[in-house]
Order: structure tokens, then sequence, then C-alpha cells
């Protein structure tokens, strides 16, 4: 089967996501997807339903999550399709990565404030709900609340730079070595490795070429000898270039490519529901077909 598949959604139970699991549902409805995988940041929130909803409209939802993991001082993020969001074991990695990130997320806004940045931890939470909030989300509560205020923040808001605020910000005040740097406090990529196994998941990694991992071969031969199934090849963060490079090397370390949009609503609005056409239902396949091989090694 050859249907168009984008394994790689965010939904509104991620802390940067808009849209609910039954209205990128039914967007994958309409867009003629066979396939989607509802991947939220650290949280399966957004199952059994959205399962159930694809059910009822004819859209095979994967259950997947997107973990945020350390790997050499670098923020890795991993993805599980397959993965089952009832396991004990994956709740346990759930909750040690909610602390982490709780506890990065807090400072991050604290420095802000010793930078006298109108921002607070009840109104960034407001917006965040239960999830922790990301770099770009705790910029996006800052540029909705004071970006008309503060002469810091209005370049930000001007022209094409609008779309790509939370983005420019989080460069010039989180990135390494900038104002308001928090050492990045994730779960060890390797540990969560050894976990994987227990969880039902496929492990996959997440865009490999985005700015903040860069991912080298050295990084994949070595997440391959842990256990990694799949690599991220088709995804709006590699250029071209990057493209045939993780799809060499995919194919030369025996990973299954796959393709995800990573769409999230206004916090990306470059990325469109439905833009992802690199997507085919043979990937889903076999993805299925290394759960099937890893269940009966185990």
């Amino acid at each position: 089967m050859r249907g168009l598949v984008d394994l790689h959604i965010h939904s509104n139970k991620s802390s940067d996501g808009d849209f609910t699991p039954f209205h990128l549902v039914r967007l994958a409805r309409e867009c003629g997807f066979q396939a989607i995988s509802i991947a939220d940041h650290d949280t399966v929130a957004a199952y059994p339903k959205a399962v159930e909803y694809g059910e009822k409209d004819g859209v095979e939802v994967v259950p997947n999550i997107e973990l945020t993991t350390l790997f050499d001082d670098r923020e890795f993020h991993l993805l599980l399709p397959f993965v089952d969001w009832k396991s004990r074991v994956l709740h346990s990695l759930i909750k040690r990565i909610y602390k982490r990130r709780i506890e990065e997320g807090q400072e991050r806004v604290n420095r802000l404030k010793k930078l006298d940045f109108d921002i607070n931890w009840k109104r960034v939470t407001g917006k965040t709900g239960a999830n922790p909030p990301l770099g770009v989300t705790i910029a996006q509560v800052l540029l909705e609340d004071a970006g008309e205020k503060d002469s810091r923040l209005k370049k930000y808001l001007e022209g094409n730079n609008r779309d790509f605020a939370p983005y420019f910000f989080y460069r010039d005040y989180f990135m390494t070595g900038k104002p308001a740097f928090v050492p990045k406090k994730n779960i060890d990529l390797l540990e969560v490795m050894d976990e994987v196994p227990q969880t039902g998941g496929v492990p996959v990694l997440a865009h490999p070429g985005a700015y903040f991992q860069l991912a080298q071969e050295e990084d994949i031969k070595r997440l391959k000898e842990a256990g990694l199934q799949g690599m991220e090849v088709y995804t709006s963060y590699h250029d071209e270039e990057q493209t045939v490079f993780y799809k060499k090397l995919a194919e030369d370390l025996d990973l299954v490519p796959t393709a995800g949009s990573d769409f999230h609503g206004r916090v990306k609005p470059h990325i469109t529901f439905g833009s992802m056409k690199k997507g085919e239902y043979w990937m889903v396949e076999e993805l299925l077909k290394r759960k099937k091989n890893e269940h009966e090694l185990g």
C-alpha cells in the first residue's frame, strides 16, 4: 500500500500544539491521509481517544510520543511509534522527564525576570496547562503579553519576523552563552533506549539535522548499536542536502526512513497540515515489522 502518511504531528496535548486530536484526525481525512501519528512532547494524553477518532473516520492513528532527552550534551528527541500508552515503564519515563523539564522551565522564567522581562511562572503555566513549557512556549507567552510594551521585543514582531518570533527570541536568549541560557536537565537518551523495549514502541530518531541536534554519522551509529530502528529523514527541519545525507545513512545502517511534518499550529505557522508529502504507508508497515521482530527476539 502506498497511502500518504505523516508520522510526526502534535496536538493540543503538547504545551505548544493547538489542534485537538479529533480535529487532527478530521484534517487527515480531508487531506487524504491513510495514517497519521500524534507524537506529543513527553505525553500520551491524546490516547486512546485519538485512535478511536481515527477508527470512526477511516484514518489509522499510530500511537506515538516524542521524548525529550540528552545525548552528549545535546537535546535529542526520540519518537516511539506503536508505543503502548498504558505502559508503566513509559509513564515512569514521562514522570522523570516531566520533573526535569519543570525545573528547566522555572529557571528560564527566573532568568528572564532577572533581565526585567514582564513574565512569571503562573502566567506561563496558565497557557501551557499540565505540560512543562518548552523554551519557545515561554518565548511565545512573553511576546504575547509584553511584545508591544517592551522595546527589546518589538523587533521580533515586525514584518516577517512575527511568524518566527518565538524561535528568534529563543536563539537570542536561550541558546548556549545567551543571557537566559539554562543547561539542559533532560534524561540521558541511552538510559531511555535501555527501557524502550518495555514500552512497546519502535525507537525512531526525530529530525536528526535540527539545529539543536545536528546528529553526525557516529552519533547515529552509536544509537543504532543501542537499539535505534528508524530515523526521520523527511522533515520540515531538513534542507535538501540533509535529506540526502540522512536517507543514505538510514540505508547504510538499515534504519527505517520516516516522514513527519512536525505540525504544531501557531507556534510553527510555516508548517501547514498536509504539507508532508514524502510519507508512504510502507514506512508504517516496516516499523510494525521491526516491532514484531523485537517482540519475538525478546
